[in-house]
């Protein structure tokens, strides 16, 4: 069986030339999304994101028009601007933070191109059609961190095994390290180069709404003493007071309780992927510290530079075609085609076609007695009709199904194979030949039964 084709050298001169390289970006096997030529990289759900920038901003427009607006004429000048300039400069903040946890890179670990080998792997092993090969991948591997036993788990999408506390997002379609959760309001996975990012931005929102909630009952209690109202009476005075009030009670319990929730998880070095699927309070953490040590590492370590240059430049790959596997291991995915698997979508039509007909070129027994005989049967038909005195024999095996079976001393053709070849005939002649040939091979088949 032949292996797999390696590109052609032609390709570097083809590249040379300007139209055989593109940027990694456009190449990209992901479900991202890319802005700016591919120097922001975000999740496919990046729409998500504007509407959290508007539940971020529209209160507070609402916080400075209605309430931070009268507190300055109520406050010494210099302490009324304060007021407005601290929600202005929260609210920048908070932004900036999400936008840094939406649009860079969260640690995506690149595809390979081709399986790894399996370990003991020895050269060619002659694999003939229809046998499993000796050798697969093996699921799972055990690797020793800081003297505990951790299982990583082979990615059939990616083609690798996954490093430690590496995990593989369905969202995204990429592999990420450190793996914390796919954020729906961020629009981007949470990982290992945005997780701070990710936590400073909770953190913020958390703060803001605290800061908005307080200083609208900071009117509330000047205008009961301005008045000399009570505080039922004053809050209809304000009902934008009276609605921000409500939005940031809810929004603090939402954001409050995820900001305690991940202090958590950064004291104990866990992620959210593992606290629900591990629960490391069953058992040993091997990646726990102690807590300073913990903070320590999410917080005053330089973020690790990415693995993935979206702006590089690489060759056009060629037309997908199936893959074969020449050594003697396949994927673990069971023998899927490795094109499939690298694109993440289903085998089409035309190559499962195209992969029968190589099947049939290399293992079809010639009948070249019988074309004289029936001459205006389409060849991929000449092939498979079956010779004098071989009734109740299959011509062809295919390695999963017969073509041709024994029914009732009877010849019957399979229904898969009647409609595939019948369209790639079709396909290489004109719609007149392609009539004639039907027409007289349902004749002859009818002939035959």
């Amino acid at each position: 069986m032949n292996g797999f084709q390696p590109p052609r050298p032609d390709l570097a001169d083809e590249a040379n030339h300007g139209d055989g390289f593109i940027r990694t970006y456009k190449a990209w096997k992901g479900s991202n999304v890319f802005v700016l030529g591919g120097r922001f990289i975000f999740g496919p759900d990046v729409r998500s994101l504007f509407f959290t920038i508007f539940l971020i901003v529209a209160p507070v427009a609402v916080f400075c028009v209605f309430v931070a607006r009268k507190l300055m004429d109520d406050f010494p000048h210099h302490l009324g601007i304060s007021i407005m300039a601290v929600v202005v400069a929260l609210t920048l903040s908070d932004i900036t933070l999400l936008l840094l946890a939406s649009g860079r890179d969260p640690g995506i670990i690149p595809r390979n191109l081709h399986p790894p080998e399996p370990e003991g792997y020895e050269g060619m092993t002659e694999v003939r059609p229809g046998q499993t090969p000796p050798l697969r991948l093996p699921r799972t591997k055990d690797v020793i961190v800081n003297g505990i036993s951790v299982k990583i788990k082979y990615c059939d999408t990616c083609m690798l095994y996954r490093p430690p506390r590496c995990s593989h997002c369905s969202i995204c379609n990429n592999c990420v390290d450190r793996f914390d959760h796919h954020c729906p309001w961020v629009g981007q996975c949470i990982g290992l180069r945005n997780y701070r990012f990710f936590f400073m931005f909770v953190f913020s929102t958390t703060l803001l709404c605290l800061y908005v909630h307080g200083f609208c009952w900071v009117y509330i209690r000047r205008i009961m003493n301005g008045e000399e109202a009570t505080v039922w009476k004053a809050m209809t005075k304000t009902p934008a007071s009276i609605v921000l009030i409500i939005y940031t009670f809810i929004s603090v319990w939402f954001v409050g309780g995820l900001t305690v929730f991940h202090l958590y998880l950064i004291s104990t070095n866990q992620s959210t992927y593992e606290n629900f699927r591990y629960r490391y309070d069953r058992h040993e953490n091997p990646y726990n510290k102690g807590v300073i040590r913990n903070f320590l590492e999410v917080f005053c370590t330089s973020v690790p530079p990415s693995k993935i240059n979206l702006r590089e430049k690489v060759p056009k790959e060629p037309a997908i075609a199936p893959r074969t596997v020449s050594g003697g291991f396949i994927s673990p995915n069971n023998g899927k085609a490795i094109g499939d698997i690298e694109m993440g979508r289903k085998p089409v039509w035309d190559e499962a076609l195209g992969d029968i007909s190589d099947y049939e070129e290399q293992h079809s027994v010639d009948y070249s007695d019988k074309d004289s005989r029936l001459p205006d049967v389409s060849p991929d038909f000449s092939r498979i009709l079956p010779p004098d005195n071989t009734e109740g024999r299959g011509v062809m095996h295919h390695p999963r199904r017969s073509s041709w079976g024994r029914n009732s001393e009877r010849w019957e053709i399979s229904p898969e194979i009647l409609p595939l070849s019948r369209s790639k005939r079709m396909n290489g002649k004109s719609n007149g030949e392609s009539t004639n040939q039907n027409q007289q091979f349902e004749m002859r088949l009818s002939t035959v039964k």
